[in-house]
């Protein structure tokens, strides 16, 4: 029994030993560790632009409401909605009846004043009347051809006129309707220029001002950038919201744009020519330092650099970058300094960076 006993502690000792020695000798496990895959990429070089982004609607530059300034039934309705108008033309007619004969009644009492007038402006040189009595019967006269002109204005009011050229956005009356004093029956909208207003916060003030390019992309028009520029940049901040406003003009010969159409809108501030870019999606890091990863012979080294502009997807790289060197754009969140890397697209030199504004500068140049 001994003897079995000190056998079976040997064994047991034995096997403990090996299985030490075969911890010891063992591979290392980040040296087992696979390489983590990746996408890679080279910088780009090409143009890129510093820009404001906004939204807003599209508002017409001019609008008036058309109202009655005297009463009267509807006699004409001369416009449709969507007709162009030029300012003065005729929209609508009153009825001017009782308009017209106060005008006749005014008339013939300005005509009896003026006979009035004359003989006794004969009298009063002949030293027939005083001076008192011949001033009263001129000013009676200046009150009745004041009187007479205020008639005559008013029955103008009976042709319902337009205030500015446009088109007719609305019609509120209908023929046969009786128009009130003050009731609005016809908008006019102006559709040259449009414009939008843009409410920027006031950091951003020292970098807008008039006359910069502008590019305007609106849902109603896919797959098209309407180019346009900054018309005026307000002096002062709101106090309440910390906003300035900038005005867009906008041209539009076809009359495509229809006020009310939201718009996205991109104020481009500056630009850097040729300038070393990067997908924003390559960019690791924090507040304190921002990164690439680098991939050199399966390796993935951290390297900071300086960014600059951003716009489309790109950001520029300052300094910390060279035109060769292949970047992480896929996988890099999980990467660490010095990790083991493999590439699974191939890496090709890319053209120039989409340029977000294309012939912006020379259209507002």
């Amino acid at each position: 029994m001994k003897l079995q006993h000190s056998s079976w502690a040997v064994l047991s000792c034995a096997m403990l030993l090996g299985a030490c020695q075969q911890g010891d000798n063992g591979p290392d496990d980040d040296d087992e560790a696979p390489p983590i895959p990746v996408e890679t990429s080279l910088p780009i070089r090409g143009d890129i632009y510093a820009v404001y982004s906004g939204t807003a609607p599209i508002e017409a530059f001019a609008e008036a409401d058309v109202i009655a300034k005297v009463d009267g039934e509807v006699r004409e309705v001369l416009v449709e909605e969507g007709d162009e108008i030029s300012k003065g033309q005729v929209m609508a007619r009153l009825d001017g009846d009782r308009l017209r004969l106060e005008l006749s009644e005014s008339q013939a009492r300005l005509r009896k004043m003026q006979r009035d007038f004359q003989r006794n402006r004969e009298l009063q040189a002949k030293g027939l009347i005083s001076e008192g009595d011949f001033e009263k019967i001129q000013y009676e006269l200046e009150a009745l051809e004041a009187a007479n002109n205020l008639a005559s204005l008013e029955l103008s009011y009976t042709e319902i006129r337009a205030p500015i050229d446009g088109v007719v956005s609305q019609r509120f009356v209908k023929r046969g309707n009786t128009a009130r004093v003050g009731e609005r029956l016809f908008r006019v909208t102006s559709l040259d220029p449009l414009v939008t207003y843009l409410f920027v916060p006031e950091r951003e003030y020292q970098q807008l001002s008039p006359e910069q390019p502008v590019v305007i992309e609106i849902d109603a028009l896919p797959d098209e950038r309407i180019l346009a520029q900054v018309s005026r940049v307000s002096p002062i901040i709101d106090p309440d919201t910390g906003t300035f406003k900038v005005t867009v003009e906008i041209k539009d010969t076809e009359r495509r744009i229809k006020p009310g159409m939201f718009a996205r809108i991109s104020i481009v501030y500056d630009h850097h020519e040729n300038a070393l870019q990067v997908p924003r999606a390559a960019i690791v890091g924090d507040e304190e330092e921002t990164a690439v990863f680098v991939v050199t012979d399966g390796t993935a080294t951290r390297k900071s650099v300086q960014t600059g502009f951003s716009d489309k997807g790109m950001i520029e790289i300052v300094s910390g970058l060279t035109d060769e060197e292949k970047i992480v754009t896929v996988g890099q969140v999980g990467l660490k300094d010095e990790s083991r890397v493999t590439i699974i697209n191939s890496v090709e030199a890319s053209t120039d960076a989409d340029n977000p504004v294309e012939a912006d500068n020379a259209s507002t140049d």
